[in-house]
């Protein structure tokens, strides 16, 4: 299993960096597009919905955790050509917010057992979707 982490520290408090993450209307602005669809309540579905270049693309799963202000969890299903729609193809996206030295620290676990699951290093703000995460919450 590949297990990727993201680390923000992000100068906003920690509402406006939950609030990016949670409201339909600013993930679309930082997840090229996505339409957020989910009620955020626990076992309930999730999609990410992106139109690009007259395709739809879909993402889905269900929230496993949702702690306002501080944790989310959910699992994902992306599909492509040849991986079934199976408990064993989904990955697991954390998000976990804390307060350190009057700024918001966003860590960012993906787990991932899907067939072909990279294990990446690190990431921050070099990452351009999470910059832009990152400049919407401090922007706010």
């Amino acid at each position: 299993m590949a297990t990727n982490i993201s680390i923000l520290k992000i100068n906003a408090p920690r509402q406006k960096v939950w609030d990016a993450l949670t409201k339909a209307e600013l993930v679309k602005r930082w997840q090229y597009g996505s339409d957020l669809l989910t009620s955020w309540e626990i076992d309930s579905p999730i999609k990410f919905r992106t139109e690009w270049e007259d395709k739809v693309f879909e993402q889905w799963g269900k929230v496993l955790a949702f702690k306002p202000t501080a944790f989310v969890q959910y699992s994902l299903f992306a599909p492509r050509p040849g991986l079934e729609d199976l408990p064993e193809n989904y990955f697991t996206m954390s998000y976990i917010l804390t307060e350190e030295d009057g700024q918001t620290k966003l860590e960012i676990i993906q787990e991932d057992q899907r067939p072909n699951a990279v294990q990446e290093a690190p990431q921050g703000e070099e990452n351009p979707v999470l910059k832009a995460l990152k400049e919407l919450a401090e922007s706010e």
